[in-house]
């Protein structure tokens, strides 16, 4: 709720709602930020075989943030992760694939609207590829880390169909991004790239609201020549508006 706040408060600050990015890094340890998003450190750790899922229950109203991780041995990974909300209702899908799970693991926050509700991760590949996948309510620091993205700089706002691109040099080993709307759907594609179009991780969403449920990921960004590149898949009425830094 007090992240949700914090978004509806930026809609309002001005007319358009809207402007253009003003890149700032963020001071925060690596190593502290990487064993946040550890397993271990998450919660119940599952192995989760190919063409196979697994859920989490959630149902403290008086929290929002869940917080999800999912690795491998080092294998690709191809999980669809579903916030599900009563018996037949799923506000919120994740797709995402990275091509190696140890390396560049999946992470990622996702709001319930605080609402009893349940996160199922869904292993798409192959059955020899299985992954590793946590999930619980959000510590405060990492709630906090979200939310501070908002305000470490203004934003960029995307049209339907456009495009937008962020390079990091080889000193930034992580990168955080967090896509939201003004309560209107949000469907989009964040990838990191290394190299001209050779995508290392992509996370798709599609939500009906991206105001209560806005995407934040986290990437691990080893080496030279990173580069985050947004797509809004939506129609040209479809803004979404995002935020990109070095963790």
């Amino acid at each position: 709720m007090k992240f949700t706040a914090t978004l509806i408060a930026l809609c309002a600050a001005s007319a358009n709602g809207f402007s253009i990015n003003k890149p700032a890094v963020k001071t925060t340890a690596l190593n502290a930020v990487a064993t946040e998003w550890d397993l271990a450190d998450i919660g119940r750790s599952v192995r989760i075989e190919g063409s196979s899922r697994e859920h989490w229950e959630f149902p403290d109203p008086n929290q929002e943030i869940v917080q999800v991780g999912v690795d491998s041995n080092g294998r690709p990974v191809e999980t669809l992760i579903e916030l599900w909300i009563g018996p037949d209702w799923t506000p919120m899908k994740v797709k995402a694939y990275t091509e190696d799970g140890m390396m560049r693991p999946i992470q990622t926050l996702i709001g319930t609207r605080n609402k009893a509700a349940a996160i199922d991760i869904n292993n798409t590949g192959p059955g020899d590829f299985p992954l590793n996948a946590a999930a619980a309510y959000a510590k405060p620091s990492m709630v906090q880390q979200r939310a501070d993205l908002l305000t470490a700089n203004a934003g960029r706002y995307i049209e339907g169909g456009a495009v937008h691109s962020v390079n990091f040099d080889a000193s930034v080993e992580q990168v955080q991004v967090c896509l939201y709307t003004d309560t209107r759907q949000l469907n989009a594609q964040v990838e990191l790239l290394n190299g001209p179009n050779n995508f290392k991780q992509k996370f798709e969403v599609f939500t009906n609201n991206g105001l209560l449920n806005s995407l934040y990921v986290v990437f691990n960004s080893p080496g030279a020549g990173n580069v985050v590149r947004v797509t809004n898949l939506a129609p040209l009425e479809f803004p979404c508006k995002a935020f990109i830094a070095s963790v």
